[in-house]
């Protein structure tokens, strides 16, 4: 079926049960097996930038590889599903399925600043949102990649998940949502669903994606995100083709 502003397949998560976000953790890690496939399959930790091509332009994102040892900080560098997101909304918007021309677009946990750029570069008015520690690297790469023949908008903004967001966040509201990589520990489930129930209208549409590193984390939020949200799976045949990954998974969630 169809979820929210986006046209394409959804694999709608409908549990009968307590244990549904047990079954759909199970099923993903027994079909995908993420421990068995390479991580890190189109970026790399150690390099300073990652170059990437979209929407016609070439695309160098700054990294900060040394910030990665310290505890909690993981969006100084790319990981697979933030590509995979960026390529999936490109796609997306090549086969008609997605409009993001002129539509309102808020990035979580914005790290590096692909995901967003790509948004702009696809038309939308885009604001990335990361926590304060983080802004400098994120708008370096919104300054750098943003330069010539952008179609939308970005400004980035700071946000801490579970504060209340700024009036501009919130009004209007947003088409959409974005975030890859955000459902990374319990303690962070809790304050990322605040933030996306403070976010989002029945109007606006959410895509996440995420590493499929921790069934435990990801049983977590999907047990939390049913109560306020109608949550579905995106299928791989549906994401750019030369952009899959078995460790990477997509979901689309709408307010109830």
């Amino acid at each position: 079926m169809m979820l929210g502003s986006y046209g394409g397949k959804v694999s709608v998560l409908e549990w009968e049960t307590e244990s549904g976000a047990a079954e759909e953790t199970m099923l993903l890690w027994g079909i995908q097996q993420p421990t068995l496939s390479k991580q890190n399959a189109f970026v790399s930790h150690s390099s300073l930038q990652l170059l990437l091509d979209a929407c016609g332009h070439s695309l160098s994102i700054l990294q900060s590889p040394s910030s990665l040892g310290k505890p909690g900080v993981t969006g100084a560098v790319m990981w697979d599903s933030g590509v995979v997101l960026g390529k999936f909304l490109e796609h997306a918007v090549d086969l008609g399925i997605l409009v993001l021309q002129g539509k309102k677009v808020v990035e979580l946990g914005s790290g590096c600043g692909l995901v967003g750029c790509i948004a702009a570069l696809l038309g939308a008015q885009v604001i990335l949102t990361d926590l304060p520690d983080r802004l400098r690297l994120l708008k370096k790469n919104v300054e750098s990649n943003l330069r010539h023949g952008v179609r939308g908008s970005a400004a980035v903004k700071e946000l801490t998940w579970g504060d209340d967001p700024d009036n501009d966040l919130i009004e209007p509201p947003p088409d959409y949502v974005l975030g890859s990589d955000v459902i990374y520990s319990e303690g962070a489930v809790v304050d990322l669903l605040d933030s996306l129930t403070q976010l989002c209208r029945p109007q606006t549409t959410v895509f996440l994606s995420g590493e499929l590193r921790n069934d435990t984390v990801l049983e977590c939020f999907l047990e939390a995100a049913v109560k306020d949200f109608v949550v579905g799976r995106i299928d791989q045949s549906q994401w750019h083709p030369d952009y899959c990954s078995p460790r990477v998974v997509m979901y689309i969630l709408v307010k109830k």
